[in-house]
């Protein structure tokens, strides 16, 4: 087994364990703490935490995410499996008809979000490499009744998805733990119709960790030594054939005032990433731009 077959199994491991222990009372924790950073501190929007146990009397992790974005009747066995650590679907201003791909589907809540919003004209497909997670959401979407949503098993470096067939593709706190992200973002666009758009929101860091520290397997699969560079990050997306990319924020723990303990880990961040894949219009313009045009 080769060290990408590792890191896959250890994120399969870890996310199968905590589809396995959510009882629908207890919300699930995507990371155990950390002796290496304070990872569990960080949120996108808020100061939430990914890591620590709520229950339905606390404010959950998926309330203090989304805060009154996220629609009241979505219940606790779907918001209780909120493993995010941002708002992508907000932040992709989804419209009615819309077809909506989310890398990383996990329980479903960003699908089932999404759904909402694109109505039952779209349609909404959640991609995930394991079997627990979609068997969770796959309950939930009984549950919910909702027709429009479906969910397939598959790695994002490798999406059981048509070419040019959606109009928007988000992920949450996911593509940071592939440890081929270049064909992540290669995948996504070939899938993205021209003119679609990518909503993200996903743990980067200022700087770069050593080998070392990229080889403790337990904190790649907590979300935190798999992340990269934020200028690493757009320049795969960049390389992909993405347009527009920005970086909306970026928050870490200082910024809310908590106190970690990073020793030499670099800077981590939540950010919140968009980008676009160009129309046919947008290549010709490049093209002429460029002087290649007579």
């Amino acid at each position: 087994m080769d060290t990408n077959e590792k890191i896959h199994e250890n994120v399969r491991d870890r996310y199968a364990n905590i589809a396995k222990q959510f009882d629908g009372v207890q919300s699930a924790s995507c990371c155990e703490p950390s002796n290496t950073v304070g990872i569990d501190q960080i949120g996108a929007e808020t100061s939430a935490s990914c890591c620590g146990p709520q229950t339905e009397l606390t404010a959950t992790h998926a309330a203090q995410l989304y805060g009154d974005n996220l629609p009241s009747d979505l219940p606790f066995d779907v918001t209780g499996l909120s493993l995010g650590c941002g708002d992508p679907v907000t932040v992709a201003s989804l419209l009615p008809g819309e077809v909506v791909l989310d890398l990383g589907s996990g329980g479903g809540i960003d699908c089932f979000y999404a759904a909402k919003q694109v109505g039952s004209e779209g349609y909404v497909i959640g991609v995930d490499m394991t079997d627990e997670m979609l068997a969770k959401a796959n309950a939930n979407k009984e549950k919910l009744g909702m027709a429009n949503v479906e969910f397939r098993k598959g790695h994002i470096e490798d999406l059981p998805v048509d070419s040019d067939s959606v109009n928007v593709i988000m992920s949450n706190c996911v593509i940071n733990l592939s440890p081929r992200k270049a064909e992540v973002f290669t995948e996504a666009f070939r899938v993205l119709k021209p003119g679609g758009r990518v909503s993200i929101s996903d743990i980067v860091t200022q700087g770069d960790f050593t080998p070392e520290q990229r080889e403790v397997a337990e904190d790649w699969a907590a979300c935190i030594s798999g992340a990269i560079d934020v200028n690493q990050y757009t320049g795969l997306m960049e390389q992909a054939g993405f347009v527009k990319i920005q970086v909306i924020d970026k928050v870490d723990a200082e910024e809310k005032g908590v106190s970690v303990d990073r020793g030499d880990m670099p800077r981590i961040y939540s950010a919140r990433i968009t980008a676009y894949k160009p129309t046919v219009d947008d290549d010709q313009e490049t093209c002429c731009d460029s002087g290649c045009c007579n």
